[in-house]
């Protein structure tokens, strides 16, 4: 079973989103259950609601789970095991207080020296502290492992002393809940980013001690970098998902970016149920990979592309095919829905004379005027475009770009854009309500 364990602490990131996506294509490719785990341990951090929109999201990119559970459920289970571990010799009480501790560090810091818990500080406040934590004993050897993308990893065992895998107040930390976790579901494959990759060895170690054998292979993603070549974080905008949505990029077209990052595909421009068939995680780059909102863009314009006119209406928040077919003649210059609707809401606006257009001002109240009477009469001029272009230039005695600048701005709200004889035929329908009164 493969899973995706987000904490409900924020809005999801790109990376973590990342991390889901080749949960559910490699858990797709083995026949194995998906399983989501919600990490809701840090109480003081959790967000209400956002367990919820977690979920949203993973629907909206087609990312449905076989299972969903939240790991505070399981917290009598953590702590039996840990006191099993104390039992059995493999943990301890450490009744050091935080003060006590934070001036260690201090010490350290002073002497230049890499702090290092001492297991001989367990009962030194035990008088004072009531509550005393639960380390598990630090490793007495290096640690090894396989990676997937990354090859083979060690950790030298004078890096991992004693560490909390039950806080002082019964809370279990990051580490302990998930390999207990991991252990009770059966996980045999975790995919997840660079930066819990120091958190391997602990967790080894942790069901190592418990007596847990069964071979779990990992996979640590590399880290995404923002523009500037610096680690994403959630100061860039186009680190959050829920931004790129509001925005106007499409679900699939995310998706299809992050699965091209640092990744060598058969094709560019692909959906998630193609990218199950032919994925390969050994072919991702070791390499940190930066994010190019360019690329989403182009991405984003051709899964927009792909849309029908009926399906591009919907999308734009309408019932009407000639919405559609306006979009997708709108995507010559756009890349998301966001522009797109920006330039419909120019052609259904009230149209005001700005500085831009204030030379043309004279005729375009003139052609306004010309265009409302032949609204007014029904006239058949109004059914093609170039029979209403002769039929205003004639009465107007406008031509050439005294002619086109303002009848674009009227039709459109905007002095350049696609041909309007391409637009024409589906913003014949809304004349009415295009030049106004």
């Amino acid at each position: 079973m493969l899973r995706f364990a987000p904490s409900p602490t924020g809005d999801m990131h790109i990376g973590n989103l990342r991390v889901a996506i080749l949960n559910y294509i490699i858990a797709k490719q083995l026949k194995q259950d998906f399983l989501i785990r919600i990490e809701d341990t840090d109480k003081n951090r959790n967000i209400k609601g956002k367990d919820k929109e977690i979920l949203s999201l993973l629907n909206l990119f087609g990312l449905f789970w076989d299972r969903l559970v939240y790991q505070s459920d399981n917290f009598k289970q953590h702590n039996i095991i840990a006191n099993e571990l104390i039992k059995n010799n493999k943990a301890f009480y450490c009744y050091a207080t935080k003060e006590f501790l934070e001036q260690k560090k201090q010490e350290a810091i002073e002497q230049k020296k890499a702090f290092r818990y001492k297991d001989s500080w367990a009962l030194v406040c035990r008088d004072e502290n009531l509550n005393p934590s639960i380390r598990l004993k630090g490793a007495s050897s290096n640690i090894k492992f396989y990676d997937e993308i990354k090859g083979e990893c060690e950790f030298n065992q004078n890096e991992i002393d004693s560490f909390v895998i039950i806080r002082d107040d019964g809370v279990p930390t990051y580490n302990f809940a998930c390999s207990v976790d991991d252990m009770l579901y059966d996980i045999n494959f975790i995919i997840r980013g660079e930066d819990h990759t120091s958190n391997t060895p602990k967790q080894i170690l942790i069901r190592k001690f418990i007596g847990y054998d069964k071979k779990i292979k990992y996979a640590h993603l590399p880290i995404i970098l923002n523009k500037d070549g610096k680690k994403m974080s959630k100061r860039d905008n186009e680190s959050s998902v829920k931004w790129l949505l509001e925005q106007g990029y499409l679900p699939k077209a995310i998706l299809n970016y992050l699965l091209l990052m640092g990744n060598k595909t058969k094709e560019e421009i692909f959906t998630l149920n193609e990218a199950i068939k032919w994925f390969d995680l050994s072919k991702l780059s070791k390499s940190p990979v930066r994010f190019d909102i360019d690329q989403l863009r182009y991405i984003n314009r051709e899964h927009l592309k792909r849309l029908n006119e009926k399906d591009m209406a919907l999308l734009l928040e309408s019932n009407d095919l000639s919405i559609g077919a306006l979009g997708k003649i709108y995507l010559e210059e756009s890349s998301t829905l966001n522009e797109i609707r920006d330039k419909i809401e120019k052609i259904i606006s009230k149209k005001v004379i700005i500085d831009e257009v204030k030379i043309y001002e004279d005729k375009i109240l003139l052609l306004r005027g010309i265009i409302i009477g032949l609204i007014e009469n029904n006239s058949d001029v109004l059914n093609d475009f170039n029979t209403f272009k002769k039929e205003v230039s004639k009465i107007s005695n406008l031509k050439g770009k005294e002619l086109f600048m303002p009848l674009r701005f009227l039709l459109t709200g905007a002095l350049n854009g696609p041909h309007l004889n391409d637009l024409y035929p589906y913003l014949r329908f809304y004349l009415k309500d295009i030049i106004g009164d």
